[in-house]
């Protein structure tokens, strides 16, 4: 049967379609429930339910119950019951755990905050990019280290010329001012605001930011001197990277960390970071990159060296063995390409084993027996 939503013909008793809910504005309306889109498409007529399970601005498979004609009391309306809340369907270009994909599915489901803590370079950025893709949401990305005020997270100080010459300080609004706008005058709409680095902002400024996060769902707009209410249709994900080895970093403090759900993430395993490499680098030999990823997760689990290679290494390598200045390299290129970009990473020499990168050198020519 053909899902398109413009097709009414398609839409009888039975015919079962994801879509988000929200509460229903007309309060006159004895439905509780209106959405008004099928599997991301307008639909015909606006779509009504009573079903306790449908959580308000949560993504939920529904079946058709009946179609109301314009005759009824709810005019041109799909009346639908709650199926299922559908699983992430995350593509082939991410590896995600089986069990951290389950436990960040219950965490949105549920209306947390999600906190992604992990390693750099392990995907945490990717990942929320394709969480708001699978929840079919629109993605604000916004990075927290220039942030020094409360304020700076919707709005910042800036000088600009006159038509006269002269120069006037105003505020500049930032992506999730324009954002929690947008979100408040369309409930039909969803964003999934991603607050980057959110440990390197200045600590007090953090503070501005929890109202937010709880259940208070509010923030000082620095514009209008006014309280912003925000609305359901917001889920926000942050990302830290904890450790002595990051400068620049501040700890979250447990009132902070609270207003989250914390969700660890690490490396991919050594077959599937392969399979990603692969998929992505085509042109490059698989034994290479075998010996690529071998060498980045012996640095990765060597004790005595205590700092992460990130996968951007690991691409970087890989781009890097596709470039044509490659194709015909005298010799293997590997051992080059492994000392520039891994090595490089590290204080000191590939050559010296008593700096940090000659001890990454010997790590990596033990791994992969250079």
């Amino acid at each position: 049967m053909p899902r398109d939503a413009k097709k009414s013909v398609s839409l009888e008793a039975g015919f079962e379609f994801e879509t988000v809910f929200y509460s229903n504005p007309k309060k006159e309306s004895s439905y509780r429930f209106r959405a008004t889109h099928i599997d991301g498409k307008r639909a015909p007529k606006v779509i009504l339910s009573n079903d306790s399970r449908i959580q308000p601005g949560q993504l939920c498979r529904v079946r058709v119950h009946s179609i109301q004609k314009p005759a009824a009391a709810e005019r041109g309306s799909i009346v639908v019951e709650f199926v299922s809340i559908p699983k992430f369907r995350f593509d082939d270009s991410i590896y995600v755990d089986p069990v951290v994909s389950r436990q960040l599915q219950a965490m949105l489901e549920s209306g947390l905050n999600v906190l992604l803590d992990g390693p750099q370079g392990c995907g945490k950025t990717f990942l929320s990019r394709k969480i708001a893709e699978a929840l079919g949401m629109e993605y604000v990305f916004f990075n927290c280290s220039p942030v020094f005020e409360a304020t700076d997270f919707l709005a910042s100080l800036q000088m600009r010329g006159t038509s006269t010459g002269a120069v006037e300080t105003v505020w500049v609004p930032t992506d999730i001012l324009r954002a929690l706008d947008s979100a408040k005058r369309e409930p039909d709409r969803r964003f999934l605001i991603f607050l980057d680095e959110f440990n390197r902002c200045r600590e007090m400024a953090r503070n501005g930011i929890m109202p937010a996060l709880d259940t208070t769902r509010k923030l000082y707009n620095p514009l209008d001197g006014t309280s912003i209410d925000i609305a359901d249709n917001v889920l926000w994900v942050a990302a830290i990277n904890n450790g002595a080895q990051f400068t620049g970093t501040t700890n979250v403090d447990p009132a902070q960390l609270d207003r989250f759900a914390p969700l660890k993430m690490e490396y991919p395993p050594d077959k599937e970071e392969i399979r990603l490499l692969s998929a992505r680098h085509p042109d490059v030999n698989r034994t290479q990159i075998e010996r690529v990823v071998t060498a980045a997760n012996a640095v990765r689990r060597a004790k005595e060296i205590g700092v992460d290679l990130s996968m951007r290494a690991t691409e970087e390598v890989c781009i890097l063995l596709g470039h044509p200045n490659f194709e015909e390299f005298d010799g293997d290129p590997l051992p080059h390409l492994l000392r520039a970009s891994f090595c490089g990473r590290f204080a000191g020499r590939w050559n010296d084993p008593a700096s940090d990168a000659g001890l990454v050198w010997q790590t990596i020519v033990a791994a992969i027996r250079l």
